[in-house]
């Protein structure tokens, strides 16, 4: 007994020594592992001993949200703080702020934030205004139009001023969010003055000076552009404002997210080529909701159409499928002669509109369809019409099933079976309980297959895969 009780007096005599053994690795490894925690948590571990007084500057970022902290003030006085800290040889390369005021009155710090780390070579730079109003935004500093050491740059909610100078020669991804600009040609000029960008999001503002968004590069290869309502907006604004335009020029331009309301949306000149993907997301309310009238800009939206109508690849969401439901009530679809693969959100409701739009696909090679919104469903699926894609090119469909919507699965299923030519593989996914893997796989083998060489494979909400 004691013998016991000296051993684990000794083994308690050793563990302070243990535990500063992490203060023995070299300053690069501490570093390493400091980068993996909040900035805060970082920081704290300056308070462990004299050695770790100043080993968090090694880490060479600042990731801080101003909610963290007890007040606005607070936040202020340290990142203040912190970066007065930073040494020239060690400076912050990488800056993230997300910044919400309690006031109007508060600091404003943003610009001169900014202007601290332009000038010692940040190279990743990340700040978040949330829900400033527009009369309180913050301006950016000239110098962050001549850092040279820039990679990645998001704004979002901030005041770009007019420059006739800009050189960002090593700016790859931008992201510009909300934010209000002195005039329409100083955003084009800031776009075209990144020789390396690759990767561009914007999200407008309705208040946010630029009426025709031209993105003219020779190096973006993946352009988002989505729209965000102005300060006080409420819906009915939003419906009703102004057509924005859009002229895109950018020849190696692979991939395009278009997250906005296409009807009002108008692509002046356009460089779309057939190797672009597409994805058109749409907003969550559009105006053609209101009142089920006939959609007022159904010739500015089959502009739009025509613009990307040759592309390969093509994602709809669900206001794009209504929205293209009301085009084709008063003409057809422009024809898509090089779209092999289509992703569409369908609304149980318009599930009859499918066969005027793959009229419009002739050699559509696989399908995807998400069948959202369980609701009264037409029987009429079996008398459909057959396009041509289904006799000539269509090899794969995927039909995805929301809870309620299995049955109209199935019906899909079933008129793609018996009418797709060169079908080779038909997967079906559901997540109600209504149907079972086995009893569904056994219908579908029953069917008048056109194809004879289709596989077929089948998820329950269980997600065991039956294939045949």
């Amino acid at each position: 007994m004691e013998e016991s009780k000296e051993r684990e007096k000794e083994a308690c005599q050793e563990l302070p020594s243990r535990r500063d053994m992490i203060s023995n690795l070299p300053d690069s490894l501490i570093s390493q592992m400091l980068s993996c925690l909040p900035t805060k948590e970082a920081v704290r571990t300056s308070v462990l001993s004299t050695r770790w007084k100043t080993l968090w500057l090694l880490v060479p970022s600042l990731r801080l949200a101003s909610h963290d902290f007890p007040d606005y003030n607070s936040f202020v006085s340290f990142l203040d703080k912190s970066l007065d800290l930073y040494r020239e040889e060690n400076s912050c390369l990488h800056l993230e702020l997300v910044i919400r005021k309690d006031y109007d009155d508060d600091q404003c710090c943003v610009t001169r934030w900014i202007d601290h780390v332009a000038r010692h070579k940040v190279k990743h730079l990340d700040v978040e205004c949330i829900l400033v109003k527009r009369e309180f935004l913050e301006a950016v500093p000239l110098s962050l139009y001549l850092c040279e050491s820039l990679l990645y740059l998001r704004l979002h909610r901030v005041l770009l001023v007019g420059s006739e100078s800009i050189s960002l020669p090593r700016l790859k991804t931008m992201r510009l969010e909300q934010n209000v600009y002195p005039h329409e040609a100083f955003l084009q000029f800031f776009i075209s003055s990144c020789p390396v960008l690759e990767d561009l999001s914007i999200v407008r503002k309705d208040d946010d000076n630029v009426k025709v968004l031209r993105v003219h590069s020779q190096t973006v290869t993946s352009l988002t552009l989505g729209f965000e309502p102005g300060d006080g907006h409420m819906l009915y604004h939003y419906f009703d404002r102004e057509i924005l335009g859009i002229c895109i020029d950018s020849p190696r331009l692979k991939y395009l997210n278009f997250n906005d309301d296409v009807s009002k949306c108008q692509i002046l000149s356009s460089f779309i080529s057939s190797s672009v993907k597409v994805h058109l997301g749409g907003v969550r309310y559009m105006s053609y909701y209101s009142g089920g009238v006939v959609f007022s800009n159904q010739q500015v939206a089959r502009s739009f159409f025509r613009c990307i109508s040759r592309v390969k690849d093509l994602v709809i969401s669900e206001t794009i499928m209504k929205l293209i439901y009301f085009c084709m009530k008063v003409e057809p679809l422009p024809q898509f002669c090089d779209l092999s693969y289509l992703e569409a959100k369908v609304c149980l409701v318009d599930v009859e509109m499918l066969p005027a739009l793959l009229e419009s696909c002739p050699n559509l090679n696989s399908i995807v369809l998400d069948l959202t919104r369980p609701t009264i469903i037409t029987e009429q699926i079996t008398a459909w019409a057959v396009p041509q894609c289904l006799l000539l090119s269509l090899e794969f469909v995927e039909i995805k099933c929301c809870c309620k919507a299995e049955l109209v699965g199935m019906k899909l299923a079933k008129y793609f079976a018996e009418n797709s030519v060169f079908l080779k593989k038909l997967v079906l996914r559901w997540r109600g309980y209504v149907l079972e893997e086995d009893s569904v796989l056994r219908d579908l083998l029953e069917l008048s297959w056109r194809s004879s060489t289709c596989q077929i494979e089948v998820y329950g909400p269980l997600k065991r895969p039956v294939r045949v």
